[in-house]
């Protein structure tokens, strides 16, 4: 997905203030529109535009006792992702846009941030609190670690995506800024800072990062992939 597809949308989006409202009183009967309203007699739960739900609170005063309306977001102008639609593993607190795409197995875990035309390969694993910038592209089994940080490269437009390719590690808090490529089967260490294109079987490091040597068996030893980490048996 190109940077101007990715702008044109968000200029020409609907701006939403998308919330959760709960409610308490008299609810039998009362007409929702076009929000979602889950109720029995008493109690109920409203979701969707900020706006229209203070419309209805206010068209229906007489007959709600309390509520408590809790908002998600403010003028976002695209929605999360339908995460039900992935074959991966997602734990709870990652925080997918839409127009992301995830391979079969790959793992996201907790505190993770996808922006919009991320691509993310299978049986990767985008460990905690990582950020993957808009477009970024990541391969196929790949480790990208704990707090590191892929860049985003909606603005500027003309910017290169960050590329990572097939079976790469990136360690805890690295850095890997936009238009850098890294190659496949290359290893990038805890905090490097990747300002340039770093070749396949390489293992760099650093502040900028630089390579140090070239990927060996005892490399791969240190940095192996766990298939069982990416098995899905969903129950």
């Amino acid at each position: 997905m190109d940077a101007e597809t990715i702008i044109k949308m968000i200029k020409d989006s609907k701006k939403t203030t998308p919330a959760i409202c709960y409610l308490s009183g008299n609810l039998r009967g009362l007409d929702a529109g076009s929000l979602t309203f889950v109720n029995g007699n008493d109690f109920g739960i409203l979701s969707g535009n900020l706006k229209e739900i203070r419309a209805f609170i206010e068209k229906n005063s007489g007959k709600i006792e309390g509520h408590f309306i809790e908002v998600r977001a403010r003028n976002s102008a695209l929605p999360l992702a339908d995460i039900s639609k992935y074959e991966a593993r997602i734990e709870p607190g990652a925080i997918i846009r839409d127009m992301v795409e995830i391979g079969r197995n790959a793992v996201i875990m907790m505190g993770a941030v996808l922006n919009i035309g991320a691509v993310i390969g299978e049986g990767t694993m985008i460990d905690m609190n990582v950020v993957v910038g808009g477009r970024a592209i990541v391969g196929k089994n790949c480790h990208i670690g704990a707090g590191a940080v892929l860049a985003g490269v909606v603005e500027p437009p003309s910017a290169s995506p960050v590329r990572i390719g097939d079976n790469v590690v990136v360690g805890a808090n690295a850095v890997i800024l936009e238009g850098v490529e890294v190659g496949q089967n290359s290893v990038i260490a805890a905090g490097a800072v990747v300002t340039k294109d770093i070749p396949p079987y390489s293992v760099a490091a650093g502040l900028p990062a630089r390579v140090i040597k070239q990927y060996d068996e005892k490399t791969a030893s240190k940095t192996q992939i766990v298939k069982d980490l990416r098995e899905i048996q969903e129950q």
